[in-house]
C-alpha cells in the first residue's frame, strides 16, 4: 500500500475513484467507519484498493434507486473519499474495515463499466472556512453531552473533537448526533463550516434537551 499521505492518496485517485455506494450511511471527512464488505463485486473493489492505494468512496444514490441496486442507479452528486485503515479478510472471502474519510468530492463522471464495482472522476469540493463564533457553543454542547455518556464513549468524543477546528468539528458532531440519513447527506452536501456548526449545533441541542432529567410538576409549575 502507498505511504504517501490520506490527502496526497486521495488527491492520487480522483481521475479514477473506486465507488462503494451505501444510501444508508454517510461518511464524514475526519471520521472512520466499520464496513463488512460482502457483496462480490465489493469484494473486488476492497481488494484492488488494498493492492494499490487503499482509497475508495462512499456514495449516496439519487431518489428512486431501490429498483436498481443491483445495476448502476445514478449516484449523489457528493460524496466523501476515504482511506481503509484496518482490514481483516473474513470466511467466504468478505472483508471487515475500517473506511477513514479524508475528502469530500463532487462527482463529475461515471467511468463506463469495466471492473466488476462502479468508478468515478471526481474532484475535491472545496469548504469555506468560515467557521467563527459558532465553533463555542458546539464546543460546550459537546462537553455536557459527554458528561452523559459511558466514559469510554466520552474520552473518544472529547479527543476527536479537541483535535477538530471549524468544518472538522461539525463533521464530528454530525458522526456522533445525527442519525438521520438524509439530513447527514445535507452536511456532507455542505460547503460552509459555518453553517455546518449552525445546523449540528440545533441536533445537538435536540440530544441534550431529551437527556436532561424532567422537571418535577408541582403547585409552582
Amino acid at each position: 500500500m502507498s505511504t504517501l499521505t490520506s490527502a496526497e492518496r486521495v488527491r492520487a485517485a480522483l481521475p479514477r475513484l473506486k465507488v462503494f455506494p451505501l444510501p444508508s450511511a454517510v461518511l464524514f471527512p475526519g471520521v472512520a467507519m466499520p464496513l463488512h464488505i460482502f457483496e462480490p463485486r465489493y469484494r473486488a473493489l476492497v481488494r484492488d484498493a488494498l493492492a494499490s492505494d487503499g482509497v475508495f468512496a462512499l456514495a449516496g444514490l439519487e431518489p428512486g434507486w431501490e429498483g436498481d441496486y443491483a445495476g448502476r442507479p445514478p449516484l449523489a452528486s457528493v460524496a466523501c473519499a476515504g482511506v481503509i485503515t484496518w482490514h481483516e479478510k473474513v470466511e467466504g472471502g468478505r472483508y471487515n474495515l475500517l473506511l477513514e474519510g479524508a475528502a469530500r468530492v463532487h462527482v463529475l463522471r461515471e467511468h463506463p463499466a469495466g471492473p466488476p464495482y462502479r468508478e468515478v472522476e471526481a474532484r475535491a469540493m472545496e469548504e469555506l472556512q468560515d467557521a467563527g463564533a459558532e465553533e463555542g457553543p458546539v464546543r460546550q454542547g459537546l462537553l455536557e453531552l459527554a458528561t452523559q455518556l459511558p466514559q469510554e464513549a466520552a474520552q473518544v468524543l472529547v479527543q476527536e473533537a479537541a483535535r477538530a477546528r471549524g468544518g472538522a468539528l461539525a463533521d464530528v458532531v454530525a458522526a456522533a448526533v445525527v442519525a438521520d440519513v438524509d439530513r447527514r447527506r445535507r452536511l456532507l452536501e455542505e460547503p460552509s463550516a459555518a453553517a455546518r456548526l449552525r445546523a449540528v449545533m440545533d441536533d445537538l441541542s435536540d440530544v441534550l434537551a431529551r437527556m436532561r432529567p424532567a422537571r418535577p410538576r408541582g403547585p409552582l409549575n
